[in-house]
């Protein structure tokens, strides 16, 4: 639905997992939500595995979540703690339990009536069965999708 008297994006959804390509992501999509005015959503999907619950072995994982969860937010609180220029910023920090990173993106950027969706380039050889998390946002079709290498 088209909505007269906005400019740009107002609600920037990215993909985070503490990897190099997801850290490029953030970066980028904090230069362009300052530039913008807009909320940066930074999302971690905690991956849920059907086989660990069997196990028994699915708080253990995810306590360990949890902790890379933490440890994502903190770090992104530390670097813009250090940088005058996005002191303004309006950022989130969102941890969806997901056992799809795509459909967690999707739903949370559903819910956030995003404007676009930033994620970093897959370098997992899992993509290749798969599909790249990055190409099955595109193909989602819902909104602009960046992807940084």
């Amino acid at each position: 639905m088209f909505e007269c008297g906005t400019d740009g994006p107002r609600v920037i959804v990215v993909g985070v997992d503490g990897s190099d390509p997801s850290w490029r992501a953030a970066a980028y999509a904090v230069g362009l939500a300052r530039r913008q005015g807009a909320l940066l959503a930074m999302v971690y999907v905690q991956p849920v595995s059907s086989m660990a619950a069997v196990a028994g072995i699915s708080t253990v994982t995810a306590e360990s979540d949890l902790a890379a969860a933490d440890a994502i937010c903190g770090r992104m609180r530390a670097g813009l703690a250090g940088m005058a220029e996005v002191r303004a910023l309006r950022w989130e920090f969102h941890r969806v339990v997901g056992a799809d990173v795509v459909a967690a993106l999707s739903q949370l950027a559903d819910e956030l009536r995003a404007d676009a969706v930033v994620v970093g380039a897959s370098k997992g050889l899992g993509h290749r069965v798969l599909g790249s998390a990055a190409v099955r946002l595109v193909k989602a079709r819902r909104w602009p999708v960046t992807v940084v290498p």
